[in-house]
């Protein structure tokens, strides 16, 4: 038997006493009040940290290497999209992050990816389709559809995408949204098709609809897209409807912190904590019905020890009786990593990447800062980018020879050399942005050796990131690639860059379903219309 005294969250009571909690193997087996108050001098036992949406890749590590970071902050569980290895690698790639994630103890809850690929105007290296959806939702370690990113189709009735919601309703299993700027009809139309989340909202008045007509909305605050800001005070008025999520989290800010960053922040915007607790630990659980303790007799024995309720630093985080982190640092061990990919390496040419006249032409797009969505910009001919702010932009296929697609970009801000990924969403291909063909084409030929990675160039240097599991994952300590993505980071800031997270700004410059204009391997994209233009 196992004993812990402290001040007891009982959050579905809004109640805080001073009491001990006992366990044995994984389970608690007694909560026991020895006072009626909180001891101003005791920590405080609460249950677990739950990310309600992120896509494990986006960190670039592998699940077993997330948790090891993840347990430090309190967090223990996550609802995962394995969508972006889904896009390269199919159903393979499912089962490799749900075999990778057994690994740990962390308490990773994988869906099945609802739109692979994400749209059929880019290339992609896989098809799960309604049949696939509907085999892989019949398995017991799989909770979830995950967002449904494919509104249009909602919309319209499109066989393949209505077939894919009703597997998930035989199934009787949850069906994630993603419909940004989704308002009055649309929204009620695409919720009574059976979609329950979601995590897009730009605004205020978007997520009080939405909440309105029954949805679950997320907080989302990750590396890139952030709307923390616009919706934190509904938390303050539905608090039974809401979640916090990071969507996608680069390993340097995921070694900062985890989701304790934002009850945090909660309560400094005045949140009642309970409402803060209840969104980050107890309404995941209950809406996703996930294996996951809460802090009761009976329950599996997943809580964390915080010093106070108001910085929310995390003493200790233990997973079904195993104590996994303690005072910032993990106890869960490297583990070794096999990778899986799908890419077609080749060297190319820098004559390739020098815009056409009739793309010069065309509109730019316009990145912004912490935001998904771009703007559409208009601009006069002749281009120069030093003076104009717009550069190149291209988008070269991974899976097959192509030539490569591009455009004009504005708000990178370099003023030499280039930045490439062959993290690029949805599709992953190879996006890069640069100042000259030699820089950029040196850039991706970097990631093509490597089968996947990250690179910067500068008039006296070429660095690399590797990721060679399906080029999105390192295969390496988390730790260690989080040191290893801060100097390439800030190797990209150098050049100019004024974006607070340029890699992962450039990762989603490909993503078509976010309007309003993005870049695939095919052409430039515009999301409003769903046309190339």
């Amino acid at each position: 038997m196992n004993r812990m005294q402290g001040n007891i969250m009982d959050i579905p009571n809004r109640r805080i006493y001073f009491g001990e909690l006992e366990w044995e193997a994984n389970t608690i087996t007694g909560i026991r009040a020895l006072s009626d108050i909180a001891n101003s001098a005791a920590p405080y036992i609460c249950p677990g940290f739950v990310d309600a949406h992120v896509h494990i890749e986006s960190s670039m590590l592998v699940p077993s290497s997330f948790a090891r970071i993840a347990v430090i902050h309190g967090t223990i569980a996550t609802v995962s999209d394995p969508h972006e290895i889904a896009n390269v690698c199919g159903e393979e790639g499912v089962s490799y992050m749900i075999e990778n994630g057994s690994q740990q103890p962390f308490k990773f809850h994988f869906g099945v990816p609802s739109c692979v690929p994400a749209t059929t105007f880019e290339t992609a290296g896989a098809v799960i389709d309604a049949e696939g959806v509907n085999r892989l939702l019949g398995r017991p370690d799989i909770y979830y559809l995950s967002e449904m990113m494919n509104f249009p189709g909602v919309l319209h009735q499109d066989p393949e995408v209505m077939a894919k919601l009703a597997a998930a309703a035989a199934h009787g299993k949850p069906v994630d949204g993603h419909a940004p700027g989704l308002r009055g009809d649309a929204a009620r139309q695409y919720i009574a098709a059976g979609i329950t989340t979601d995590h897009e909202c730009f605004t205020y008045e978007e997520a009080l609809e939405k909440l309105q007509l029954g949805m679950k909305i997320l907080i989302r605050e990750g590396s890139a897209a952030r709307n923390f800001e616009a919706l934190i005070p509904l938390l303050e008025h539905y608090p039974g409807q809401m979640m916090f999520c990071t969507d996608d989290k680069h390993p340097d800010s995921l070694v900062a912190g985890y989701i304790d960053q934002l009850c945090a922040r909660a309560v400094e915007h005045e949140i009642d904590v309970f409402n803060v607790l209840q969104a980050a630990c107890i309404n995941p659980v209950e809406h996703y019905r996930l294996p996951v303790g809460q802090l009761r007799e009976g329950d599996r024995a997943d809580f964390i020890v915080l010093e106070d309720l108001l910085h929310f630093k995390v003493r200790e985080t233990w997973i079904e009786g195993l104590q996994v982190a303690a005072n910032g640092k993990t106890l869960l061990k490297h583990k070794a990593v096999q990778p899986i990919n799908r890419f077609h390496s080749r060297k190319i040419p820098a004559d390739v990447f020098r815009l056409t006249p009739e793309q010069l032409r065309k509109p730019a797009i316009g990145a912004l800062d912490g935001q998904l969505i771009t703007e559409k910009i208009i601009h006069q001919e002749p281009v120069d980018p030093i003076t104009s702010g717009l550069l190149p932009c291209f988008v070269v296929n991974r899976y097959q020879d192509a030539p490569p697609a591009g455009c004009l970009i504005a708000n990178f801000g370099l003023r030499e050399g280039a930045i490439a990924s062959s993290v690029a969403h949805d599709s992953h291909n190879v996006i890069v942005v640069g100042t000259d063909e030699s820089s950029i084409a040196l850039a991706v030929n970097l990631i093509m050796e490597a089968g996947g990675g990250i690179s910067c160039v500068n008039s006296n240097e070429a660095a690399l990131l590797p990721l060679p599991v399906a080029g999105l994952m390192s295969a390496a300590d988390g730790f260690a690639v989080a040191e290893d993505y801060t100097r390439i980071d800030r190797m990209a800031k150098a050049l100019g860059s004024p974006l607070s997270a340029p890699f992962m700004t450039l990762s989603f410059m490909a993503l078509l379903v976010i309007p309003h204009l993005k870049l695939s391997d095919r052409g430039l994209f515009d999301g409003d219309s769903f046309t190339f233009i």
